[in-house]
């Protein structure tokens, strides 16, 4: 039987002590996961398994270099955070899996099933790959060496979230129990592993050819010799978080994490084969500068839109062919700037202080206290008032049209050319703009250009 390593997620270790992750309602994210992780680690050993349980004092970072030291073959590891919202409305748990990888999908779906099962009030937001997130990955699906997912179970800083957690988290447990005893048993059924480990072989094709090597599958993912990696001249010397395996005197590295590294990685179930794309149809460069081009079609920035929210079209069907005109006036990479609007507003689904009917497509403010966020007339002036703020930050060349960016005089002309200058500026977040850069990346994903 497999083991378990549950870690209870809450940003890791601070100076003082742990640090507390999100805080609401007069309770922290800490608190709360801790409560619970110590009760599914009951209830799975009362079921007969052996649980590890990450110290509550490491990293990010040291945790899954604490779970990869201790880990064996058919063990699995779960971590589960609380996540937090600008609205109190936004509630329910999701899971997490590795991306392009359907039996993790399937895991995921088992993980969230069995806490639904017994908390049924809880809303469900659905498994999702870790590229849905800001930065596009996590690092708890991909740098874990076993079969990992990561479960947000709640969002603290919702008061129905945090009542239904506080008054029935025993139920929570035992369903989160209940999900990965399932999942563990899918992983493994009970035989008796061999020595050697023994991993399947999958075919490699690499822009559009067969490569005469084969790679391996190991808990789903699937694995290149390093040798490809040296001929597609990627440098992992400053990579050493992608993970490396020796098997049969050959160094493999995981497919999945050369996606870094401008390579297209796509999955052929029927033929059990990868697939990698190493050929640009864009600048490596032109993916961060503000003024430049950008290469998509409004067809494909559509398919995007349609592909992360089926209604985003139905309020504002024009949008795409909007962002390319105002764009194209101005000088200013229309790709940038579509992908800062799925970011700002959830692919359109808007949600927090802004309302679709205000046309304020990336929070932009009004002048004057208050806070309060600017509505724009129509969809296209409240396109052309993004793409406006944008340029002001990246170049000090003159506006081709009127003012209608309310904020526009405020910013110091050209402070950031590349749109990661935009982090701790446009917004607080100090990842806000390789936010942007990995919507970027997976839009030219989406389009075939990556």
């Amino acid at each position: 039987m497999g083991r378990v390593f549950i870690s209870a997620g809450h940003g890791g270790k601070e100076a003082g002590g742990i640090d507390p992750g999100s805080i609401a309602g007069g309770t922290t994210e800490a608190k709360e996961m801790i409560l619970l992780r110590d009760l599914i680690l009951t209830e799975l050993r009362a079921r007969g398994f052996e649980v590890l349980s990450v110290p509550d004092s490491l990293s990010a970072r040291a945790s899954i270099e604490w779970i990869n030291s201790r880990a064996r073959r058919n063990d699995v590891a779960v971590e589960i955070q609380a996540d937090s919202a600008s609205s109190p409305a936004v509630n329910g748990a999701s899971v997490y899996y590795i991306s392009n990888n359907e039996e993790r999908k399937s895991n995921a779906e088992t993980l969230l099933m069995g806490l639904l099962r017994r908390v049924p009030q809880l809303n469900s937001r659905g498994v999702k790959p870790d590229t849905a997130t800001g930065m596009g990955q996590l690092m708890f699906t991909r740098q874990v060496a076993i079969a990992s997912l990561l479960m947000q179970v709640i969002f603290l800083s919702s008061p129905e979230d945090r009542a239904l957690l506080q008054t029935r988290r025993r139920e929570f447990a035992v369903g989160i129990a209940d999900g990965v005893v399932a999942w563990s048993r899918a992983i493994d059924p009970g035989s008796t592993p061999p020595s050697e480990p023994t991993y399947p072989a999958i075919n490699i094709k690499i822009n559009g050819q067969n490569y005469a090597e084969q790679g391996i599958l190991i808990n789903g993912n699937a694995y290149i010799p390093i040798d490809l990696v040296d001929r597609l001249q990627i440098d992992l010397t400053k990579a050493p978080n992608v993970r490396r395996i020796s098997y049969r005197r050959v160094v493999y590295v995981k497919a999945i994490e050369l996606r870094e590294f401008n390579i297209s990685i796509a999955w052929d179930a029927a033929s059990r084969t990868v697939i990698l794309k190493s050929n640009l149809a864009i600048c490596p460069n032109q993916i961060e500068k503000i003024i430049s081009r950008g290469a998509t079609s409004e067809v494909q920035l559509q398919i995007f839109l349609r592909d992360n929210n089926q209604e985003a079209l139905v309020k504002f069907p024009d949008i795409p062919k909007l962002y390319r005109e105002e764009a194209a006036i101005e000088g200013v990479n229309h790709d940038i700037a579509f992908c800062q609007m799925c970011l700002e507003t959830s692919f359109l689904r808007f949600g927090d202080d802004i309302k679709p009917q205000q046309n304020n497509f990336a929070g932009l403010a009004t002048i004057g206290g208050g806070n309060e966020t600017a509505t724009f007339s129509s969809a296209r002036i409240g396109v052309r008032a993004h793409i406006q703020h944008l340029k002001a930050y990246a170049s000090l060349e003159p506006l081709a049209q009127e003012v209608v960016d309310p904020r526009f005089r405020f910013v110091t002309r050209g402070i950031a050319p590349l749109v990661t200058d935009l982090s701790g500026r446009w917004e607080a977040d100090s990842q806000y703009g390789e936010k942007i850069v990995a919507l970027v990346k997976r839009l030219y994903e989406s389009a075939g250009l990556l």
